[in-house]
Parts: C-alpha cells; sequence; structure tokens
C-alpha cells in the first residue's frame, strides 16, 4: 500500500513537470535570459566570475542566459543582487499594486459591519 502511494505522488511530479510551457511564459524566460546575459555584459563581467559570485556552475549561466526553464530561482535572484538589481524581484508582483487582486478582495468585503450583540447581559 506505501508503494502505490508512492507511486502515485511519483507519477502526479512527472505530470506536472511533463506540462507544455506556455509559449509566453517561454519568450519571458527567454527575454530574461537574453536580459541578464546583456546586464552582464555591460557591467564586463565574465561567465566565469559571474557562475563564481552566484555559486554556480559555468554551464548553469549560460543555460541560465539561453532561457532554460530549468534554472533554480535563486540563481537569477543571486545574479540579480550581483548586477545591483535584486530590489525589482522585490516588487516583481507587488500585493499592494495587484490590481486585479485588489479588486477580488473588496467584492468580498461585508456590505455592512454589524455591532456584535452582548447575550451575557454584562455591559
Amino acid at each position: 500500500m506505501e508503494n502505490l502511494n508512492k507511486d502515485k505522488k511519483s507519477q502526479e511530479k512527472r505530470n506536472v513537470n511533463s506540462l507544455p510551457i506556455p509559449t509566453p511564459v517561454e519568450r519571458a524566460i527567454l527575454k530574461l535570459g537574453n536580459d541578464l546575459s546583456l546586464a552582464r555584459r555591460r557591467r564586463n563581467i565574465t561567465q566565469e566570475s559571474l557562475a563564481v559570485r552566484i555559486g554556480a556552475s559555468l554551464s548553469t549561466v549560460k543555460r541560465m542566459e539561453q532561457g532554460d526553464v530549468r534554472i533554480p530561482m535563486h540563481f537569477i535572484a543571486r545574479a540579480m543582487y550581483v548586477f545591483g538589481e535584486l530590489d525589482r524581484l522585490n516588487t516583481l508582483l507587488d500585493s499592494a499594486k495587484d490590481q486585479i487582486g485588489l479588486a477580488l478582495a473588496d467584492e468580498q468585503l461585508p456590505k455592512r459591519i454589524r455591532k456584535i450583540k452582548n447575550t451575557t447581559g454584562a455591559l
């Protein structure tokens, strides 16, 4: 029984990882890779040096700049830190500026707030 649960979880994980990447997502990741490459070259940093600074291998940096979707987020964040652009990652999906999320939350607000009745009889 335990093996069946492990097999099922393993199968679910494979299904999630095998989902096709939407074209807009793929384009955005390719653009990010290109932008990281440009930022590195504009700062006169070699791929080898960037790899050392972010704690990655040279092949990871090359794949990151090519827009490989399998690159862990922390390597991208570390590269942005090296480039002095980490604040842009911090504001990427700022909940205070999430107009759709705020509108949906406002729809859930009660129309009015009622005073709670005191059922114990005490003031």
